[in-house]
């Protein structure tokens, strides 16, 4: 830009207004006969010389100024230019100059304080989103980011939060009356609930500012994760509710047995040690009972928080095998291993993991013929996953029983379920972690050949 030359119109109108003067005095010194032609013309081009070497010099200090000016809003601040033929335009370039330097600080001063204010909002745990007074989003903090994903700035809060009890509520708050002043209440809470694996519980806060921030926020969200105390809510009543249920056979017949053992067995020897014999088992029942009861509790607490750790899944399924290998082989089964070379290591917890492949392979021996088979293959799946498969040689389940099947103390046969040792609760352990996992469960069977229960895990 420094080389560019002059436009021709703007030095051609600038030498006709600065010569003007000196040709019109000239005319009329001729006119009147102070001066004669050929001097008067001698004059003319003396002063035309002179005159367009000044305006040339004058204008091109004016660029200079000009040019210098604007380029005071750069980031990289310029150098302050020479202009020896116009001195008040260099004046006017150094207040120019101290103006945008303060300019600059205020700018930098605002700046730091933007970057504060989003530091504060980032580091509050509850997300927190702004509105403006059209519904548009202005900012958002890392909590609400963590929650609901990307959230695009200037728009629309409907493209984040499909909720329409929530949005009209928020228009309700956010539109003004006749008169421009807000008729509605300052603040509302509405309650929704946000959709995926796991579904969330969340309470949305909405509190109307006096007046429009600097960057436009007229109103603030705060989202109030109540998940977890949703599920200790429902937890508490289903625990109560199954509890009882499953409890009242056991303790019933413990009663029956301790009467008895205190009437008409009193002094029956073998009656009292089968007796006590079969309240062990009771007893024990209940202990297993209310171990996987608060098992489940636990996990389904923090079903909502993903595990972060690494898990060697060969680590956790050859532990499982040593594990159950003496039941296997009471019950004359087969544990067969089957891991791939080149599996990765899942993103999970490995107490967790260990309970969820140590439910499925007990399961397995539980309803796997004699002298059969139970096969745990674990492979990769695609560049992401990972895929443990627990495969049974048993007695297969009913497709109408399937999609039950991970229900609390559902069961297909009660009576071999108990006999069997099992509380009804194993299968729903695994779904709740493999949930928490953001895993998959799948499961198939065939009705006299055996079910295959496959669990798909996120890779690390």
């Amino acid at each position: 830009m420094a080389g560019q030359p002059l436009p021709f119109r703007r030095t051609l109108s600038a030498n006709v207004v600065a010569l003007a003067p000196s040709y019109a005095a000239l005319l009329a010194l001729h006119i009147w006969g102070g001066l004669a032609g050929r001097p008067a013309l001698l004059a003319a081009a003396g002063i035309t010389v002179v005159t367009v070497l000044l305006v040339q010099r004058y204008l091109g200090s004016l660029a200079r100024f000009a040019r210098f000016v604007s380029e005071l809003s750069d980031v990289q601040e310029p150098v302050m230019p020479r202009l020896s033929f116009a001195p008040a335009t260099e004046e006017l370039a150094a207040a120019a100059a101290t103006l945008a330097m303060g300019w600059r600080r205020q700018r930098a001063a605002i700046d730091d304080l933007a970057a504060s204010a989003q530091a504060i909002v980032d580091g509050l745990p509850d997300p927190l989103i702004a509105l403006d007074r059209h519904r548009r989003i202005v900012r958002s903090n890392i909590a609400a980011r963590r929650l609901l994903g990307v959230i695009a700035g200037e728009r629309d809060l409907s493209m984040t939060l499909r909720h329409p009890e929530l949005l009209d509520a928020i228009d309700g708050l956010l539109k003004p009356g006749a008169d421009g002043n807000f008729p509605a209440a300052d603040q509302i809470a509405v309650e929704i609930v946000l959709s995926g694996t796991p579904e969330r519980d969340v309470i949305v806060h909405a509190r109307r500012l006096p007046r429009a921030a600097a960057d436009g926020s007229l109103a603030l969200l705060v989202l109030h994760d109540t998940t977890a105390l949703r599920r200790a809510e429902r937890m508490r009543a289903d625990f109560v509710a199954n509890a009882s249920h499953e409890l009242k056979t056991p303790i019933a017949g413990l009663a029956g047995f301790i009467e008895t053992l205190r009437g008409p067995a009193r002094d029956d020897a073998a009656a009292r040690e089968r007796f006590l014999g079969i309240m062990a088992e009771q007893a024990d029942r209940m202990r297993r009972l209310v171990d996987d009861l608060l098992m489940l509790s636990r996990i389904e607490q923090h079903e909502h928080a993903r595990p972060a750790g690494a898990v060697d899944l060969a680590s956790v399924l050859h532990g499982v095998r040593d594990l159950l290998q003496l039941k296997a082989s009471a019950r004359q089964v087969a544990v067969e291993l089957e891991i791939d070379d080149a599996l990765p290591k899942a993103v999970g917890d490995h107490d967790e993991l260990t309970i969820v492949f140590q439910n499925l392979i007990d399961n397995a021996l539980k309803y796997a013929r004699a002298s059969t088979t139970v096969k745990v293959t674990a492979r990769p799946l695609g560049p992401d996953h990972v895929s443990v498969a627990v495969s049974d040689e048993g007695d297969g389940i009913a497709a109408a029983h399937l999609p039950r099947l991970t229900e609390r103390f559902y069961r297909v046969d009660n009576a071999r379920s108990r006999q069997l040792g099992g509380t009804g609760l194993g299968l729903a352990i695994v779904k709740h972690v493999v949930s928490r996992h953001r895993g998959r469960l799948e499961i198939q069977s065939v009705p006299g050949k055996g079910s295959t229960f496959s669990v798909t895990l996120p890779a690390a």
